[in-house]
């Protein structure tokens, strides 16, 4: 899926999951975007941001994080101003892992689980994480400048067997799992 020719301004990647139950260690899950240069779209991020941290620019920031995904709804949000990029980045790449502190889990193993892409009121992505059932990691959508300047969305539901730090370093890379 893409969207339309004028291309994607400004767009939102929101998070929700269910809390841990009570005796159970806290689950948490983290959105990351991973941006990309012209000279390489699929080589090495130029930099990544995820709940720590922000682009330098500030194109790339996270509005709400959650350690614990209490709270009502998409309890996580990361706001990404494409329009604003400079023109040196031709991809930028989104996904969302869950961290491994507290032993082995997956998508599966999560209640209520879902991203949703949004721009305006457009929803450009729904997914519930069904399809990366069995994996630590997923990247959910991918932006990529065309010829004219203009970002491109594409849908890109890929699982990944990787903690978040090594999730980051191969988030981009062409070949799905």
């Amino acid at each position: 899926m893409s969207s339309d020719s004028a291309g994607v301004g400004k767009a939102e990647v929101r998070l929700k999951w269910d809390p841990s139950p009570w005796n159970q260690p806290p689950r948490h899950l983290d959105i990351i975007a991973a941006t990309y240069s012209a000279d390489a779209p699929y080589g090495r991020p130029v930099y990544v941001v995820h709940f720590d941290s922000r682009s330098p620019d500030g194109t790339i920031n996270m509005g709400r994080h959650s350690q614990t995904g209490q709270g009502f709804g998409y309890v996580e949000a990361m706001t990404l101003e494409l329009d604003r990029l400079a023109s040196s980045f031709a991809r930028v790449v989104v996904g969302v892992a869950i961290h491994q502190n507290n032993g082995p889990m997956t998508f599966g193993d999560l209640s209520n689980a879902g991203v949703l892409v949004v721009e305006g009121y457009q929803e450009l992505l729904k997914d519930d994480f069904t399809q990366v059932a069995g994996s630590t990691a997923t990247t959910v959508a991918e932006f990529v400048r065309g010829a004219s300047g203009a970002w491109e969305f594409h849908e890109m539901v890929r699982g990944f067997d990787s903690e978040p730090v090594v999730f980051t370093a191969e988030m981009g890379s062409t070949s799905p799992r």
